[in-house]
């Protein structure tokens, strides 16, 4: 099915869009502009939300503010990923007849190419871009999207049936894809996140192990063979598994060899490239390298992901280098938004870093980030929702003796020049929250960018 074919098949029938958000502003557009009858919800009131005037000249009807789902008349529901599918409203507007799907679910459904999709609870986000970086680097065509921030449904009539779609999945968008499924999917790791939203553990597992369990025949399942949960995966129904591993060798995939990096397929053994020869910090990255190219071997070669890892620099947020000031090395690590995130970041240098943290609280526990902070970090400095329970987690440690020392400053700014005035030459100054920015700004995007104005503002 086409995409102008889809819309033909929705056309007659009543269309609610939840969410006037970045994935849902272009679905919206073009379903009015295609002749369909679209209405748009929105929790936010009109004068928060810029495009209302705009969408009521196409003729979209708008349900906004507290009360934006008490009306819900719909044949068709399109559902935002952050909003639970299982709301009230929503499940009696199901049980009437209504199709819930999405913006993501309705582009897989229509995409004419190759789909790559990657979800997992840390590195997604490095590991879709590398794959898209790798398929480029190979002549390939690609569309990148996803979770990642850029929506593909109103791009798929334009796609090359011979390119290829990389997109990143979250665990909300997973929690309703039932229909078809990529011909490659990658797990990077699973631990505890999102639990301010789902309800259980075992809910976000479900969720995510939807990226593979309608897969089948000729289609790659590629699991962290480290990582219990997402390894568990294999049982699943699906095609042929890949592995990627740290800490032993696998017969189908990659894995790390006394530092370098091993391919393996069909009982062969190929060395790729030496670990010292990927530019991004950090052993995660490895891990995402060897997802990447686990993902992608059968398009790209060995000699692509040699000069790849040389040459690409990161995506923004993700251990960003931003400045070195009078000997501090300042990085920002905004999209760490949960303990295990960080722990990658800490991880990532040599030496201890000063460490700035705190946000608002995702219903993680913080006990294994106390023991991180007390073996990885020189000075701690807390902010946000969430400083007093990280503050707990590190001092009710037996093995906290005063080390690191904690400020608590409740102002994100004067946090950053905290940091920056306990520097000494030498230091790294490194923004890892392991909290979501929820409650200071919009989303990690903006709390990464302001870090970065503060320090670009250090004289």
């Amino acid at each position: 099915m086409t995409f102008q074919e889809y819309i033909a098949s929705i056309r007659d029938k009543r269309i609610t869009v939840i969410g006037i958000g970045v994935s849902n502003l272009p679905l919206i557009r073009r379903l009015a502009a295609d002749g369909c009858r679209v209405t748009a919800c929105d929790r936010r009131e009109r004068n928060a939300l810029e495009a209302a005037g705009e969408l009521e000249g196409l003729g979209v009807t708008l349900s906004l503010g507290e009360n934006y789902l008490d009306d819900l008349q719909a044949d068709v529901i399109f559902r935002t990923p952050g909003i639970r599918p299982d709301l009230p409203p929503i499940a009696k507007a199901v049980e009437k007849g209504a199709v819930l799907t999405s913006e993501m679910e309705a582009f897989f459904e229509v995409c004419p190419c190759r789909i790559v999709a990657v979800t997992g609870s840390d590195g997604k986000t490095t590991t879709t871009t590398l794959i898209s970086e790798l398929l480029k680097a190979a002549g390939k065509r690609v569309w990148l999207g996803g979770n990642i921030g850029h929506p593909l449904l109103c791009e798929a009539d334009d796609m090359d049936p011979d390119g290829f779609a990389v997109v990143e999945l979250s665990s909300f968008q997973l929690m309703t894809m039932h229909g078809r499924a990529p011909d490659v999917a990658v797990v990077t790791n699973l631990a505890p996140n999102h639990l301010d939203v789902h309800r259980s553990m075992e809910e976000y597992i479900e969720a995510k192990g939807n990226i593979c369990r309608r897969q089948g025949p000729g289609q790659v399942t590629v699991l962290n063979r480290d990582n219990g949960i997402a390894a568990g995966f294999a049982a699943l129904p699906g095609g042929e598994i890949r592995w990627f591993s740290m800490k032993e060798a696998v017969d189908n995939g990659v894995f790390n060899e006394s530092e370098r990096l091993i391919s393996a397929e069909n009982g062969k053994r190929a060395e790729l490239m030496a670990v010292s020869d990927i530019r991004l910090p950090g052993r995660h990255n490895i891990e995402n390298y060897m997802a990447a190219y686990a993902a992608v071997r059968d398009w790209v070669s060995p000699e692509i992901l040699a000069e790849t890892a040389k040459t690409f620099n990161g995506v923004e947020h993700r251990i960003e280098f931003i400045r070195e000031l009078r000997g501090v090395k300042y990085y920002n690590d905004s999209i760490a938004s949960s303990p295990s995130r960080t722990h990658a970041g800490l991880l990532s240098f040599p030496q201890k870093v000063i460490l700035i943290a705190g946000g608002k609280d995702k219903g993680v526990p913080f006990d294994e980030l106390g023991e991180d902070i007390v073996g990885h970090v020189k000075k701690l400095v807390l902010t946000g929702l969430t400083r007093d329970k990280i503050r707990q987690a590190v001092e009710s440690r037996a093995d906290y003796r005063g080390q690191p020392p904690i400020r608590v400053v409740e102002d994100f700014r004067e946090a950053v020049l905290t940091a920056a005035e306990i520097a000494e030459p030498g230091d790294v100054v490194l923004l890892s929250p392991a909290c979501t920015s929820f409650d200071r700004f919009r989303n990690f995007e903006e709390r990464g960018r302001f870090f970065k104005q503060i320090v670009m503002e250090l004289k």
